[in-house]
């Protein structure tokens, strides 16, 4: 399999968020990850301290305190002599495996003095030759509250050496910047990779040590529920009619109705606020008799006409992507339109997803844009975009699509038994899906899920990964109900569920990723 180009050795507090996702998704659970985390860091002690060193573990609620539970288990195993501070009541664990791995403490609490301490004025004297600082980890934002910060005052006040695990708190993992008050870690381990603000945070991490804790590297190139949590947006309530994208579609002619009407109901299952779908006045009447969800713009013509694009710029300028091609027909004067209508997208600065005829037409005249540009072909298509036949072979398949899509300067995802995702730079593959997808529409839904994202001002990798791990769960979702014998709007109402709880495919999904 061809490598992807690594992002240095560093990885973002998002991304570690998605690949533990991922890991849990593949096999590889929290709670085996928090244990190898934990017994790294009591083996790390035990490679610097001899046995009658005295330890004090700082813990918080979340999964880095879960870290801590267990690095003290294995601490207390190895003959040292051990305490543990939580920096709350253990009730409040809301981390499942840290959760666990705190009850696993309290059938030892004869052997580990365990301190619950919801207020700072409560906390105990402490006497340690080491301190774990195990109170927050990857993902911290925003200045230190009480008791966090009290807790990290007295850490820096203590005479001891200080073990950092993953970051230390109060320093910001992807920035460095110090988040009012941090602790001054001797040594900080962090795991898998180094955390991206590390490197701006010197003066705390001390000497940064990268750890290993069972999670494959290659689990990267697979695309998982993580993924879907990096391009999914939370709703606050006073979020208004806008706020989650709007989203052009254009497609459709006098034989193809049903492809740019999956796009635009694909689209708004998964949450994009508004979605225009303009067609040929005909086709766009008989859309709308459809559903009461959609609006048309119907415009002139039987087939889409380069007369269509000035009717269109208001759109263009109004939404925030465009999805162009689904049922286009490639009549000559709308492969005039599809050349003339990318140029105005472009003008305007929209993110761009083309399939289909609208990726046929464009493929006669290609090159790269100047806006984030998806590409979703099937191996027919990506013969007529690169211009030669895709191997069948997965790994010459990744390399011939990382090699198109870095000359486009585009993300393309190849649709198939196994979908590839690449940029020229990164590749993804999901698994997700099953035969039964074959059917028509199941691409126009894809597309429909993309375009959602990139309205979502997504990164387009990201979207297109997201994309299709939901697309293929919801198909597999919907072939667990009925069988392969299922048709393309079978799928959408499976994408909100998806969407809600991604590890859900879990639940279909036997090994290899494919539904029974």
């Amino acid at each position: 399999m061809p490598t992807k180009k690594k992002n240095a050795q560093y990885i973002t507090s998002r991304e570690m968020r998605a690949a533990e996702a991922n890991a849990e998704y593949f096999g590889v659970t929290l709670l085996q990850l928090m244990e190898n985390a934990g017994r790294n860091i009591a083996a790390e002690v035990a490679a610097r301290f001899p046995q009658d060193t005295k330890i004090a573990v700082f813990c918080g609620l979340g999964g880095n305190g879960g870290d801590g539970f267990v690095a003290a288990r294995h601490l207390l195993s190895m003959g040292y002599t051990v305490s543990v501070i939580l920096a709350g009541k253990g009730k409040d664990i809301t981390h499942d495996a840290a959760a666990r791995n705190w009850c696993a403490l309290q059938f030892l609490r004869e052997k580990i003095p365990i301190y619950e301490v919801p207020d700072s004025s409560l906390m105990p004297t402490v006497k340690a030759d080491v301190i774990v600082d195990a109170l927050l980890g990857t993902g911290t934002k925003g200045r230190l509250k009480p008791p966090i910060s009290m807790f990290v005052e007295r850490i820096n006040s203590l005479n001891a050496f200080k073990i950092a695990v993953d970051v230390p708190t109060g320093v910001d993992s992807d920035t460095g910047e110090v988040l009012g008050e941090a602790v001054k870690a001797d040594v900080t381990l962090t795991f898998y990779k180094a955390k991206a603000g590390l490197e701006n945070a010197k003066k705390y991490t001390g000497e940064l040590l990268v750890k290993g804790i069972g999670l494959p590297e290659e689990f990267e190139a697979y695309a998982g529920p993580g993924d879907v949590l990096l391009v999914t947006k939370a709703r606050p309530l006073s979020a208004h009619k806008g706020d989650f994208g709007r989203l052009l579609v254009v497609g459709g002619s006098e034989v193809f109705s049903g492809a740019p009407t999956l796009v635009a109901l694909a689209a708004l299952r998964t949450g994009v606020d508004i979605t225009y779908l303009a067609a040929p006045e005909k086709t766009a009447r008989a859309i709308s008799s459809i559903s009461p969800d959609l609006i048309t713009v119907k415009l002139d013509g039987d087939h889409l006409n380069p007369g269509n694009v000035a009717e269109l710029e208001a759109y263009v300028n109004a939404v925030d992507a465009v999805v162009l091609g689904p049922g286009l027909g490639l009549h000559p004067k709308t492969k005039e339109f599809v050349k003339a209508f990318v140029s105005t997208v472009e003008d305007n600065g929209k993110p761009l997803l083309l399939d289909a005829d609208g990726l046929k037409a464009f493929a006669e005249n290609k090159r790269p844009l100047k806006v984030p540009v998806v590409f979703t072909p099937h191996a027919g298509e990506y013969a007529i975009l690169a211009g030669r036949q895709i191997s069948e072979r997965l790994e010459d398949r990744v390399a011939e699509v990382q090699k198109t899509a870095g000359k486009l300067g585009a993300v393309i995802l190849l649709k198939g038994q196994v979908d590839v995702v690449c940029n020229g730079e990164r590749f993804k593959l999901n698994f997700t899906g099953n035969p039964g997808m074959t059917v028509g529409g199941t691409g126009d839904v894809l597309s429909g899920i993309v375009g959602a994202f990139l309205a979502q001002k997504t990164d387009a990798f990201e979207a297109a990964v997201a994309a299709a791990f939901v697309n293929g769960a919801a198909g597999d979702f919907a072939a667990e109900k009925i069988g392969y014998h299922l048709v393309a709007t079978d799928l959408l109402k499976w994408i909100p569920y998806v969407l809600n709880d991604p590890m859900c495919h879990l639940k279909v999904r036997k090994t290899g990723g494919k539904t029974s």
